[in-house]
């Protein structure tokens, strides 16, 4: 399974090419997942995270709420791929775009060791599309 790993926080690749966790970044996904379930929204994550000087993947101080979201509905975390999300619609310049059902999509099922359980990751959703009653 091939994915940006050197930008993704959680993950990293070991030395025979195998996507491993990184525990230290793994603990950063498994908070901001159990902050926005405690009912806290990314506005307040990005301040906690920030106040505590938790840096982002690329060693930033400060974290964008889109960075956040993006954590948060990112099925990578419970060890599932989504496979052409993204097309590459000129090689020359490799201009990509969102693929929107112009080319079939394909989910990888366990592709690499989850940092988040599914149920945590079903009740983020649930909660982002205003679902979750607790």
């Amino acid at each position: 399974m091939n994915f940006n790993y050197t930008k993704f926080l959680g993950y990293t690749k070991d030395s025979d090419c195998n996507i491993v966790i990184v525990p230290e970044e793994a603990e950063v996904v498994r908070k901001i997942f159990d902050m926005y379930l405690a009912g806290n929204g990314v506005r307040k994550i990005k301040k906690y995270l920030e106040s505590n000087g938790i840096k982002t993947v690329t060693g930033k101080n400060e974290w964008s709420t889109s960075t956040i979201d993006r954590i948060l509905s990112n099925e990578k975390y419970i060890g599932k791929a989504i496979l052409q999300k993204s097309i590459t619609v000129n090689y020359l310049n490799k201009e990509r775009i969102k693929n929107e059902g112009q080319f079939p999509q394909y989910i990888v099922e366990n592709s690499h060791e989850a940092i988040i359980l599914i149920d945590i990751f079903d009740k983020v959703q649930f909660r982002k599309e205003g679902q979750l009653r607790e």
